[in-house]
């Protein structure tokens, strides 16, 4: 029998000798290596610095998950690891605020430490970083490089952030008014359309009582649960009159504390005194005329008989302007909150000005009998207004008085107040009569000539109340001053063009075909025949409206042109300015208030040599980004101020809910009437649910709702008697019922076009009452 082979028996494999053990680090060794490490730190890194490897990592490991399972690590997005409650090299903030001295603030994106939350200072970038694209502000999101500012850094603000680039836009910011509730409360957005409230749990309630006015931050949540926010700050009672103002400019994000570093600045400057590079201007007669509440005075004008025997009836007229620039460098931290700022914004009770009282009120104020420094043109103009030469200067001057509108018309007309007797024939006639001058070369010129009305909210000081609203006066003593104004600023845009100087002009491009095409439209429901297309000139446009002066269609008319028309706006680039029909236009007159003739007085300082403290290399590099920015700030201000007048007429009008009112139809919708009342200009709206008894049809081309079976038309314009249903202070909304109104008719079968004025266009099919709603219509 055959011995069974023994299987071969393996070789024994030589082994690699044992890598001499490392010593593992300590923990305090891996808590240093984490805190100083400039970039992100993980179990890579760490193992890689102290040379671990293999199965240490297993040890390496226990000793990480101990430190963070204490608390005294957290564990970052990715694989990286940072102290808690520090802030890891690269981030995600959201910007949150400025600063009492102008700097942003953010706080983290995501933090869920039991520190409290750290407040981050955005470093700025340079120029270089403004021109790449608009820098970041309040409400954007960014990425941003980290870094602790600190033992001599400020104690508020633990990390400085430089951003790397914008990702959006952080949780939604608003103004609501506060509601208590058992759970917490319950947030009424101010916004008027907004439609939906939010709900706020106890713990972010923060300092809110019932009625306050707070600022709150939208919380994310699921997608159909009810909306969460959290207040972040509060404003006081929100019901009060004088709390008005502040939702506006809070809503509107309208800086309105200057920081205490730019109030210092401000504090600091010093009159200036007549030297040899300034003209003497003192005995030049220039008055002051504004409006009697007017705080600042940053304008003067005054007329001469031209004693060129070449002009004979000629006129001489300076303008002097406040010379803003000598005291706000560029660059420098008055320039800045200007630039910030970009314009001053008018509320019925208060004033955001573009700089501090001690520049705006004080040392650039035109004060009677107080020398000021000023940039002032000399306009020489013929017997009928036509501008012959001109010429800038700057000098010393001082008011020799100050009128009020009213003052100067009754002086204009020959009855002076007494204590302007001594300037009626050297002073004030003169002017008038240059004025009449000027005017001939305006109507000759052409300027667009809207004439709309003008509501004026008082405010009785004392109690914080409207005390009464009524239109705004107009006196003839205000198109004086505002013809030489408008020539003055003709004056620096051609000064400025002749000597190729950079400057931002004041432009109103023509009206667009699509508007054009649809006045022809609205004009010929009134038989008023408009070539469709053609090209339009601002005296064709006052044909229109002299066609319709004093008949019921001229508000109406008035109305539907000035829609019409483009937006205003600043520009580097010149395209002249349709409204006042003029090739050339620049803002000169007003760099107490306007950041644009801020810089159109530093280019004529450089351009025309009249100082060294002109237009700097950043001014000139970011033209059009200022530019730019400032019309978005004059916008900006414009629906700030609309907005307050809405809540402060809504809160006059809330205790007179039920009460009958005169007014027009001030705006056609798909979905209903504006109305805009008779005495006080205040818009409502009145639903096209609430107009009974007929089936409205929307023509838009006619600015009208039409009723399928009767025929009734509502249209812009037309007179109507409305009662107030609701008035609503916190949104600024009113809304009101038909009581009397509309054009009666015969009803009408729709035909091929649905029976549709116009033709064409899909109406708007909205039941008016029970007839329409038993018709089955949806």
């Amino acid at each position: 029998m055959a011995t069974p082979k023994k299987p071969p028996t393996k070789k024994k494999r030589d082994r690699k000798p044992k890598k001499p053990d490392v010593t593992l680090p300590t923990r305090d060794q891996i808590m240093a290596f984490v805190t100083e490490s400039p970039g992100k730190v993980g179990k890579r890194e760490i193992a890689k610095a102290f040379g671990i490897s293999g199965s240490q990592r297993i040890g390496l490991k226990r000793i990480l998950k101990e430190l963070t399972q204490e608390g005294l690590l957290k564990k970052e997005e990715g694989k990286s690891l940072a102290k808690p409650g520090e802030m890891p090299p690269v981030a995600v903030i959201d910007i949150t605020k400025r600063d009492q001295d102008g700097e942003l603030i953010a706080t983290p994106n995501n933090w869920s430490e039991d520190a409290p939350i750290p407040q981050i200072v955005i470093v700025p970038g340079d120029a270089n970083d403004r021109q790449r694209g608009a820098p970041a502000g309040v409400g954007d999101r960014v990425l941003a490089r980290i870094t602790k500012t600190g033992e001599e850094g400020p104690a508020d603000y633990p990390y400085e952030a430089r951003v790397i680039r914008r990702i959006g836009k952080g949780n939604e910011n608003f103004l609501g008014i506060f509601r208590k509730t058992p759970t917490g409360g319950r947030i009424v957005p101010v916004d008027k359309k907004a439609r939906n409230e939010y709900e706020v749990t106890r713990p972010h309630i923060g300092e809110a009582k019932e009625g306050d006015l707070v600022l709150v931050e939208a919380m994310p949540g699921p997608r159909y649960a009810p909306r969460r926010a959290k207040v972040k700050e509060t404003y006081g009672r929100g019901d009060e009159q004088r709390s008005i103002s502040l939702i506006a400019i809070h809503a509107h994000g309208i800086p309105d504390a200057f920081p205490d570093t730019v109030i210092a600045a401000a504090d600091a400057a010093k009159p200036v005194q007549l030297s040899k590079a300034r003209d003497d201007l003192r005995d030049v007669p220039l008055i002051t005329i504004d409006p009697p509440d007017a705080r600042d005075h940053d304008d003067a004008v005054a007329a001469l008989p031209d004693d060129d025997p070449k002009n004979e009836g000629g006129w001489i007229v300076y303008v002097a302007i406040a010379d803003v620039s000598h005291y706000v460098e560029s660059g420098g931290l008055l320039d800045k909150e200007a630039l910030k700022r970009g314009n001053s914004t008018y509320f019925p009770d208060r004033v955001v000005p573009m700089l501090p009282e001690r520049i705006s009120n004080d040392l650039c104020s035109l004060r009677e009998g107080e020398d000021r420094p000023c940039l002032a043109v000399r306009m020489v103009f013929d017997k009928n207004g036509q501008k012959k030469s001109h010429k800038f200067l700057r000098g010393i001057m001082c008011s020799a008085a100050k009128l009020s509108y009213a003052e100067a018309q009754a002086a204009f007309e020959g009855n002076p107040e007494p204590r302007f007797e001594h300037l009626q024939s050297k002073v004030i006639e003169p002017l008038w009569q240059a004025y009449q001058a000027m005017s001939k070369a305006r109507d000759k010129r052409g300027p667009l000539a809207l004439d709309l009305p003008e509501h004026k909210i008082l405010i009785d000081r004392e109690v914080g109340k409207i005390s009464e609203i009524k239109i705004a006066d107009k006196f003839e003593s205000m198109r004086v001053i505002e013809e030489c104004m408008i020539q003055a600023n003709v004056c620096a845009a051609e000064s400025l063009e002749a000597k190729k100087s950079p400057l931002i002009y004041r432009i109103h491009d023509a009206p667009s075909r699509e508007k054009l095409m649809a006045l022809s439209e609205f004009l010929e429901t009134l038989d008023m025949k408009v070539a469709k297309g053609a090209v339009m000139k601002p005296a064709q446009f006052n044909q229109i409206l002299a066609k319709v002066k004093d008949t019921e269609y001229a508000q109406m008319v008035s109305d539907v042109v000035l829609r019409s028309q483009a937006q205003a706006i600043y520009s580097p680039d010149n395209l002249g300015h349709f409204g006042l029909n003029l090739r050339r236009y620049a803002h000169f007159t007003s760099p107490i208030r306007r950041y644009a003739d801020l810089i159109v007085h530093r280019s004529l300082i450089s351009g025309l040599k009249l100082g060294e403290d002109g237009l700097s290399d950043d001014d000139i590099k970011l033209m059009s980004q200022t530019a730019e920015h400032i019309s978005q700030t004059e916008r900006r201000s414009m629906v700030a101020e609309r907005d307050s007048n809405d809540r402060y007429i809504a809160s006059y009008l809330e205790k007179q809910i039920g009460a009958e009112f005169a007014g027009r139809i001030s705006g056609v919708t798909r979905f209903g009437l504006f109305i805009r009342l008779s005495d006080t200009g205040a818009d409502g709206l009145i639903p096209i649910a609430t107009l009974d008894n007929d089936y409205y049809h929307h023509d838009e081309g006619a600015h009208a709702l039409i009723g399928e079976r009767t025929g009734t038309r509502y249209r812009m314009g037309d007179p109507v008697r409305v009662r107030l249903e609701e008035a609503t202070p916190v949104t600024g909304g009113l809304r009101f019922t038909m009581l009397e109104g509309g054009t009666e008719g015969k009803g009408r079968r729709r035909g091929k076009n649905g029976g549709r004025p116009g033709g064409g266009k899909k109406p708007y099919k909205r039941s008016g009452g029970r007839n329409a709603r038993s018709r089955g219509k949806k």
